[in-house]
């Protein structure tokens, strides 16, 4: 058996230290916005290169929170990506704001800049590019275009946790970053999290006051807010697992590169590295015309794989109303074709060359 994730082996790996932590904050008793989340914030702030830091709930209410801070509401369009979980779109709903999905780059499988620009409208205020599978997106092309139209740029970084592009971290270059926390993620606590990067005080501030029912005192309210605040047992093992995620990604790093050697040649495409950036690899997806057979040779060896994504958000049930006559090729062609391998850290290179010669024997 080959999972497509092994959360065992790595909490086994910092057993001792993920204890410790937890256990201080049950003898603390401190459960809520406690020292945890206060340093959790200022520790990822200062890796990631942001002015500032603000914990939430999840990586959605991570995206939810950050548009609401930027003022983004009804008649507001948000350009994005239509190859992403639906959480990207779903906030920009939240705040009533119209989601205008563009098609992808089919290498990188992130938004494609040209398409954003023939997107602009008077109406648009907001762009969400997704560093998908801890890829990053053409940052520096996404800034210009956006600040000579002045648009703000919220970036969802659930899966790109100590990516880079052009030297900066993803998160650190937009007005906001959204990052999620869920166990699988490359940072990922014990249950659901999620942190917004913010550039400056008066937007954290907003974050702050959103995620805690609209308040800066207790008792007093100034706007109608959220209950979306990182529990403090969370802030604790994420604090454990950030003194590690250069040596994760380096290692998710390995695998893949691993992957990309052993697959050479086989028929299917591995995924692209365009050079601007430094890849995470949340997931590790190929795109092959022989799917199916691909993913019942690896099931019935009992190695893990899935399809990240199967059907775009241009064509969930959820927008039709807005999206039903929208034709987006490059992602429906992606999507037809994607598959994503068992990728982690504690990854071994037996298991890496199990999963390709199933492969391999697969596709003939």
């Amino acid at each position: 058996m080959i999972p497509m994730v092994d959360l065992k082996t790595q909490y086994h790996a910092l057993k001792q230290e993920i204890d410790a932590a937890v256990l201080e904050v049950l003898e603390n008793t401190q459960f809520i916005l406690g020292p945890n989340v206060n340093a959790l914030e200022r520790e990822t702030a200062e890796y990631l290169g942001s002015p500032h830091a603000v914990s939430c709930a999840s990586g959605t209410d991570a995206l939810h929170l950050a548009l609401r801070a930027a003022g983004i509401g009804p008649g507001d369009e948000v350009i994005t990506t239509p190859f992403t979980f639906i959480a990207t779109a779903e906030a920009i709903r939240y705040v009533g704001a119209t989601p205008v999905f563009v098609d992808i780059d089919p290498s990188t499988f992130n938004i494609d800049v040209d398409a954003i620009e023939a997107a602009i409208t008077p109406r648009t205020r907001c762009v969400m590019p997704v560093h998908l599978f801890g890829q990053p997106a053409d940052m520096q092309a996404i800034m210009t275009l956006c600040e000579a139209h002045g648009i703000v740029v919220i970036e969802d970084c659930a899966q790109s946790f100590g990516a880079s592009v052009d030297g900066r971290m993803t998160g650190s270059i937009g007005a906001y970053g959204c990052f999620s926390f869920f166990p699988s993620k490359n940072l990922g606590g014990y249950g659901d999290g999620g942190l917004i990067t913010a550039t400056t005080e008066e937007a954290a501030n907003a974050l702050r006051c959103l995620r805690n029912h609209g308040s800066h005192v207790r008792y007093h309210h100034d706007i109608i807010g959220y209950n979306s605040r990182l529990d403090e047992i969370q802030a604790a093992i994420l604090r454990v697992k950030l003194r590690h995620i250069d040596r994760f990604n380096n290692e998710r790093r390995r695998v893949a590169h691993r992957y990309n050697e052993l697959l050479a040649g086989s028929g299917v495409v591995t995924p692209h590295e365009d050079g601007k950036g430094v890849h995470v690899f949340h997931q590790y997806t190929l795109l092959t015309e022989r799917r199916e057979q691909v993913m019942q040779a690896l099931q019935k060896e009992g190695i893990g794989c899935a399809i990240y994504y199967p059907i775009p958000l241009h064509r969930q049930k959820a927008f039709a109303d807005v999206f039903a006559d929208v034709k987006l090729p490059v992602t429906e062609d992606v999507t037809a074709r994607c598959l994503s391998l068992p990728i982690y850290p504690e990854m071994s290179d037996t298991q890496i060359v199990s999963v390709t010669d199933v492969i391999r024997t697969a596709l003939g």
